[in-house]
């Protein structure tokens, strides 16, 4: 049928022409050993938009033959949930292994939504499969993330999408009877950002924007895309231009643009979560010393905004992004542990612990040195002992540097100088 989208007409069948996610389907893979087995314990998806998490799980299903419930996280509610549970009860006979109960979005379920579901998980009832864009540590209760095996899946790399390209014009009936030449795949490949379904559609889109032969360059797919915006994909590029203008107009210290970027964000539909959760990341990043304040506010936000949720969310969400957007900045923590980091992996040299720093539980330990001159910091005036913290070789290394730019870290750059001597 020719309205059915390309990607609806690709999608896999069997786990032989599932493409991407070699680490789990590959020969040595976690669901090959699902088919070779029929032991399938709950699990999550958790993966960015495109990347197969429904075909997966359907593809579970459809190979081992056993039932297959679905809801979506965005329409269904206890009631529905119940309904299922039900449903999976009256379908299993005798030793039959339990149905799959396949929830799309499962980060949007609510807490309540969530407990309906763990009595069926904990008695086997059904087979919990979710799907996720979202971290589940945060976004799935924890008694039901305990019962589930949680499964990362990644973004597509350009050989996946090359194979995917390649089998749309081999396989699909409808481009076969195009003559279509791909000149280029530069265009394709960055605009489809590591997602199946968006190349597909982006094909869909170049394909269809001409009749007759189509010869596919960076060119051409750039001037179609931009023709046909709103096609391409509501949620897609410009969706990530409004998160980064946001994230830039608080770090930028403009309320005014933060608000309107905010605003286009919970009018085009985006999980007030996400955003909560930029916000405390932005509080720790971008403002960090200069007023440690903005993290305590930021984290308010992201328990509120789970508690209560739209629209009084939103309330709360300008208010802390009023909040940081007007708040001095600092990165210089960020900076700090950027620094460390990028020391320790690649330092190979495994530099020891001074000995005096070294706990000593046994005689043994204590006749070798360990903790032989240590300063408790408490004993001394100003709760403060002179003392080398760092390995000996590292002895003076500065990772962290004070932003004397805001009054807040002002104070603690004077007292580094004061306690250390110039050390630091």
């Amino acid at each position: 049928m020719p309205n059915i989208p390309l990607a609806e007409r690709l999608r896999p069948q069997q786990i032989d022409d599932y493409i991407g996610q070699a680490h789990l389907v590959g020969p040595d893979g976690v669901f090959r050993k699902f088919f070779e087995t029929g032991n399938v314990p709950s699990f999550i998806l958790w993966g960015p938009p495109g990347v197969g998490k429904t075909t997966l799980a359907r593809i579970v299903a459809s190979q081992l033959e056993r039932p297959f419930f679905t809801l979506s996280a965005v329409t269904s509610g206890v009631k529905e949930v119940r309904e299922v549970i039900e449903s999976a009860k009256r379908q299993r006979f005798f030793d039959q292994r339990p149905p799959f109960l396949f929830i799309d979005e499962i980060h949007r379920f609510n807490k309540s939504q969530q407990d309906s579901l763990l009595g069926a998980v904990e008695q086997g009832v059904v087979t919990l499969i979710g799907a996720t864009t979202e971290n589940p540590s945060f976004e799935v209760i924890s008694p039901l993330l305990s019962r589930c095996q949680v499964y990362i899946l990644k973004s597509l790399e350009d050989a996946d999408l090359q194979r995917l390209l390649d089998r749309a014009l081999t396989v699909d009936t409808e481009l076969r009877e195009r003559q279509i030449e791909v000149a280029e795949t530069g265009a394709l490949f960055r605009f489809a950002g590591g997602d199946a379904r968006k190349l597909l559609n982006i094909l869909d889109i170049v394909v269809g924007a001409t009749e007759g032969p189509v010869r596919i360059t960076d060119k051409y797919v750039t001037d179609c895309l931009q023709q046909n915006i709103a096609l391409y994909d509501k949620k897609g590029e410009q969706h990530y231009d409004v998160i980064s203008a946001f994230i830039k107009s608080v770090r930028g210290s403009d309320p005014n643009a933060a608000v309107y970027y905010l605003a286009r964000m919970l009018a085009g539909g985006e999980e007030p979560r996400f955003i909560a959760r930029r916000l405390v990341i932005l509080a720790s990043e971008d403002i960090g010393l200069a007023n440690p304040n903005a993290l305590l506010l930021a984290n308010a936000c992201f328990d509120t905004v789970h508690k209560i949720g739209m629209p009084e969310a939103r309330i709360t969400l300008a208010e802390t992004t009023i909040y940081l957007a007007t708040s001095p900045k600092s990165n210089s923590a960020y900076m700090a542990i950027g620094k460390a980091l990028s020391l320790v992996e690649h330092d190979t040299t495994n530099r020891p612990v001074p000995l005096h720093l070294r706990n000593a539980p046994t005689k043994l330990m204590e006749e070798a040195g360990y903790a032989k001159g240590y300063k408790y910091a408490h004993g001394y005036e100003g709760h403060f002992a002179e003392l080398e913290f760092l390995p000996e070789s590292l002895s003076g290394t500065r990772f962290y540097e004070p932003d004397e730019q805001n009054a807040a870290e002002r104070k603690i750059a004077e007292r580094i100088r004061t306690l250390w001597k110039g050390k630091y």
